[in-house]
């Protein structure tokens, strides 16, 4: 099962971004290009379209049991995680996967998806989605909202769909600074999600930035 799931994810995060259309996390229309650059689509002409994304007003912090802290070499995040729960090694996948991480004897896992180039929040999100529905075309996002996590405001997002009749979901945390863009994301089968909903946060609730 992990391969299968992994498999669909480098094709998410290894895909060229090149000439997508996204929306800022100001609402205004962009054009990202193959070579990393962006530049505003229609001469600025969407530049008062706002996008619906919701605010969730609760705070998350990191889990007191999370005590190992595993840095980035790439950019300024970090993550602690709880050892006696999660495995992790460096990634040798091609691609930008820095990092990842499998929960002990279970069928949950995780990736972490670091650049050192600065995109807009939004269209690192919505990058993400055209690279999923190049690997899987019923891939959409079913929940995004504004989180404050240890004092971030990061984008969460949650993505499902479906590859050789298997449903999956992939629930992840989205940022980017001057330090560069992460994405810190679990992914299992999507029947498993429930089962799983406290792990899955205890990792990403573990996402900070130096």
């Amino acid at each position: 099962m992990k391969k299968v799931f992994a498999a669909i994810f480098l094709l998410m995060v290894t895909n060229s971004y090149a000439s997508q259309n996204a929306i800022t996390d100001t609402g205004e229309s962009v054009i990202l290009n193959s070579n990393g650059t962006w530049t505003y689509a229609d001469d600025h002409q969407n530049s008062n379209q706002t996008t619906a994304i919701s605010v969730n007003n609760e705070s998350f912090v990191k889990p007191n049991e999370s005590t190992f802290l595993l840095k980035s070499a790439k950019n300024d995040s970090a993550y602690w995680i709880n050892p006696s729960v999660w495995s992790f090694k460096k990634s040798t996948s091609i691609g930008a996967i820095e990092y990842e991480f499998s929960m002990k004897g279970k069928d949950l896992y995780g990736m972490a998806i670091t650049e050192e180039m600065q995109i807009p929040l939004e269209m690192l999100a919505e990058a993400a989605l055209g690279n999923a529905k190049k690997a899987a075309a019923d891939a959409k996002i079913t929940k995004k909202e504004y989180r404050n996590v240890n004092g971030k405001k990061l984008l969460y997002m949650e993505m499902s769909a479906t590859l050789k009749g298997i449903p999956f979901t992939y629930v992840g945390y989205y940022y980017s600074d001057a330090s560069g863009s992460t994405q810190l994301v679990t992914f299992t089968s999507t029947g498993l999600v429930p089962k799983y909903k406290s792990d899955i946060y205890s990792l990403l609730n573990g996402l900070i930035f130096r």
